[in-house]
């Protein structure tokens, strides 16, 4: 298990990616399973960067394990901003045209959809978000 820490902030966004993809990597994670992982992390990151400590900016910690049998990698996201439970909101209907959808809710749905687990809890005064996939 490995975990970085820093501040909830977009600009960060590529030091997170880099530090998933080192991990990917080392498992010689495909490419395609790669990109998934990282449009999931990218948007749960920005999600928590935009609204876990609005107006002010807080720490986020992320975790990596990598589990050998099956090979998968969990990430987890870890914060103590405001409780919200990203998987309580209704999954959009992807049926309507996009102008009789309601906005937001497509990245969550997307993620959800391409990861293998995702969960949520809020325990000790943090929000925890994991999602897995197998590689």
């Amino acid at each position: 298990m490995s975990e970085l820490t820093l501040e909830a902030k977009t600009e960060n966004l590529d030091k997170v990616l880099s530090f998933v993809d080192e991990h990917l990597e080392e498992q010689e994670c495909p490419m395609k399973t790669q990109m998934q992982i990282d449009i999931a992390v990218e948007e749960l990151f920005v999600n928590i960067a935009h609204y876990a400590y609005h107006p002010e900016v807080g720490p986020v910690t992320i975790r990596v394990e990598v589990q050998k049998e099956p090979l998968a990698v969990t990430v987890t996201f870890i914060d103590h901003g405001v409780p919200y439970d990203p998987l309580a909101k209704e999954d959009p209907d992807i049926t309507l045209s996009a102008e009789e959808r309601q906005i937001g809710g497509l990245g969550i749905f997307m993620v959800k959809k391409s990861m293998d687990d995702i969960a949520y809890e809020y325990k000790d005064g943090q929000n925890i978000l994991y999602i897995k996939k197998k590689i």
